[in-house]
């Protein structure tokens, strides 16, 4: 009989994933010498061999795409179960894994977090934050019991639920203040700054402006809020922030804000968990709480639009 453990396919994975054993390391928590050794126990058990290594590249072999395939839906299974006991155990939700997205996190985090520990003061609460595509695949993975994004995602594996509509506001130069607030026409004109690629935000935002090929993007992008906020001070050009991010961004930087006329730009932002989950009542409790969090901070003048 062949013996293998859940570890060693949750090492196996996090190697697939990042196609890099130091990075695996890191992502599990042990040293790299640790990981390999648990791989090659693995690979002498399964009497294959699972990864392709040379001194620039790790992949998968032929029976290590195989292998992968099957080693996810049992390590899918193993936190089903896990979820199951936890659901069973009674009314304490225990540990709780959440992910969030980044044009998220920083602003609602601290509200959502001190209204779910107060509820629930027993709760092991792990945050992840990450962009979407990153947070469907670890909450299809079972890595995560639900996550807090932008809606809809049309997947149809989970469960969305909608907690609050949220305004984009244009943030412009400080001597910008008393000009006309630009309609969406003059705005796909305008030199828009954008997160780069992945976060779904840059998507909402050249959604609306319809400006995906009127300019041309080298230089207009930033990593994060924060930066394409500081380059509009800079008079590089404008950006669209979510209102929640208003009071933290803006505060240090030489910008003007104004809210757009109709139609007004806006995102959904909402709670999504796998329809499968055991937790499934547990977590619904729980959108309402993280509502009720995105509520008392616009009731407590945090945002101030």
């Amino acid at each position: 009989m062949i013996n293998f453990t859940l570890k060693q396919l949750r090492y196996f994975e996090a190697i697939a994933r990042t196609s890099h054993f130091g990075r695996a390391a890191e992502l599990c928590a042990i040293s790299q010498p640790a990981l390999s050794a648990q791989i090659a126990t693995l690979e002498a058990a399964l009497g294959q061999q699972l990864f392709e290594r040379s001194a620039r590249t790790v992949r998968l072999t032929p029976f290590g795409a195989q292998f992968g395939t099957r080693a996810r839906e049992i390590l899918r299974n193993a936190e089903a179960l896990a979820d199951m006991a936890r659901a069973a155990s009674g009314a304490a939700l225990g540990r709780l894994r959440i992910g969030v997205i980044p044009t998220i996190a920083p602003y609602l985090l601290p509200s959502v977090i001190g209204h779910i520990t107060a509820a629930h003061p027993e709760i092991d609460l792990l945050v992840r934050e990450t962009m979407t595509h990153r947070l469907i695949e670890e909450l299809g993975d079972g890595k995560l019991d639900c996550a807090i994004v932008a809606l809809p995602l049309s997947e149809q594996a989970f469960t969305e639920v909608a907690l609050f509509d949220e305004a984009m506001v244009l943030v412009r130069p400080a001597h910008h203040a008393d000009h006309p607030v630009p309609d969406m026409e003059m705005l796909s004109q305008m030199k828009l700054l954008l997160l780069e690629e992945g976060h779904c935000f840059r998507d909402q935002a050249l959604s609306f402006c319809a400006t995906r090929n009127t300019l041309p993007r080298e230089g207009l992008d930033g990593s994060s809020l924060s930066t394409l906020v500081q380059m509009v001070g800079a008079g590089i050009g404008v950006t669209l922030i979510p209102e929640m991010a208003v009071s933290v961004e803006t505060r240090s930087a030489d910008v003007s804000i104004a809210v757009m006329g109709a139609p007004y730009p806006k995102r959904t932002v909402g709670m999504i968990w796998r329809k499968s989950s055991a937790l499934s009542e547990h977590l619904e409790g729980l959108s309402q709480l993280v509502r009720a969090a995105a509520m008392a901070q616009r009731t407590t003048g945090a945002q101030p639009l």
